[in-house]
């Protein structure tokens, strides 16, 4: 019971913060994931975020078009394009980022006293190992 609960609140706060960016989640974590690990490949970029090549060819192209991201030659293997943020990108992602922690802190500060505040730093301390335990492969 917990678990289906807690599956479902997670889903809207999910759908909830996902409201809140700028451009689709897709483009969102490529940008994230780029501007946390640095330049990657398409393929790289493919295997982490779980979706076929072809996916991720298409966003790396949407997000060029956008300015967002470039590609240049890996230093070490001229024939391999590498992807990274653009100041441009990095700007945006930093844009989305504070349009969604802002409501979210918005939401927590209007809608939770002090106490329930506490309590829920301490659950998102849990949240984090269960994500880091066994069972979250």
């Amino acid at each position: 019971m917990l678990a289906s609960e807690l599956r479902v609140v997670l889903g809207r706060l999910v759908r909830r913060l996902r409201a809140e960016h700028r451009f689709p989640l897709t483009h969102a974590t490529v940008l994230g994931r780029l501007d946390r690990e640095g330049a990657q490949g398409t393929s790289d970029l493919a295997v982490a975020e779980r979706v076929r090549p072809q996916s991720m060819a298409q966003i790396v192209a949407d997000l060029q078009a956008d300015g967002l991201i470039e590609r240049h030659a890996d230093p070490g293997d001229r024939r391999r394009m590498l992807i990274e943020l653009t100041d441009q990108g990095r700007e945006a992602l930093s844009q989305d980022r504070r349009n969604r922690e802002g409501w979210l802190a918005r939401a927590i500060a209007d809608e939770l006293s002090p106490r329930e505040q506490a309590t829920l730093a301490r659950a998102v301390e849990l949240l984090e190992r269960l994500t880091q335990g066994e069972g979250s492969r």
